[in-house]
């Protein structure tokens, strides 16, 4: 969304760059684009014909570098060319805002002393109504800290030019990263093979001990089935034969005995005297 922007901001710049014809003209045109809202990103007004005609003019090839900092450049830039073109306020103003994108994205020290010193701000106050700016402007995403004096950033807008010679670069940049990402998921596709393995081998040691329990009482089932076979017919003779027999013999007087003759002869003697 803010390249589009930008970009559209940029568009009658391009449009008046095909009839700024005269070196001055194309200053003229430098000063106007660097200094209009909205404006970010210069790439293709720097590539264009006439402006790239000022690299040979002794008297503006100094606009041509103004506008070469603009696009990829920083304030401390500026301020270590003393020979460049006056800027005007907001020419400043748009200078710092785009110099705190490459200063934000560091992350190295974003306290008020540092920051107020690289974009030449003379207080905190001052530094903190740019941050404001910019971050209306949508150039950064972040919280001031006063108590501590920092600014936070949380993201930046990529609405800087590459300057020349920056591929390569970005190249080894990108392939070292990519080469970080390869190793990271190898080591996750290990430790992924190194889950799974745990996990078979927890399943194959519960089937065998499963395995193992039913044959235990499979094993256990069949001798109590033995054991029971073996004493059941015995203990059931026992105990209902000899209890019927011991009881018969209870009931059934000795013959050989006198015991039972006597027994009857006094009960029969004592009736037939009784009724005699």
């Amino acid at each position: 969304m803010e390249q589009t922007r930008a970009l559209n901001a940029l568009e009658p710049f391009l449009a008046l760059s095909k009839t700024a014809n005269s070196p001055r003209a194309a200053a003229d045109l430098i000063t106007q684009a660097t200094g209009a809202p909205n404006t970010y990103v210069f790439a293709e007004l720097l590539q264009t014909p006439n402006i790239q005609g000022l690299r040979d003019n002794s008297q503006y090839s100094g606009y041509l570098k103004l506008l070469e900092i603009f696009s990829w450049g920083t304030w401390g830039d500026y301020c270590s060319n003393p020979g460049l073109p006056e800027l005007n306020e907001s020419q400043q103003q748009k200078l710092k805002l785009l110099s705190l994108l490459p200063l934000a994205q560091a992350q190295s020290n974003l306290t008020y002393p540092a920051l107020q010193s690289a974009l030449s701000l003379p207080n905190a106050r001052s530094l903190e109504k740019l941050i404001t700016t910019a971050i209306y402007a949508n150039l950064l995403t972040g919280t001031l800290d006063p108590a501590h004096s920092t600014v936070v950033i949380t993201s930046t807008s990529p609405l800087r030019d590459l300057p020349p010679g920056s591929i390569p670069t970005l190249q080894n940049i990108l392939s070292a990263w990519s080469a970080k990402c390869t190793g990271v998921l190898d080591d996750l596709d290990l430790q992924a093979e190194g889950v799974r393995r745990q996990s078979r081998e927890r399943q194959q040691r519960r089937k065998n001990e499963e395995k193992m329990k039913e044959m235990v009482d499979k094993a256990a089932e069949e001798r109590e089935k033995e054991k029971c076979g073996k004493r059941g017919p015995g203990f059931a003779g026992l105990g209902g034969d000899g209890a019927s027999g011991e009881g018969e013999a209870m009931d059934v007087d000795d013959p050989s005995s006198g015991r039972g003759g006597s027994r009857g002869a006094k009960r029969g003697g004592g009736m037939g005297r009784r009724f005699g």
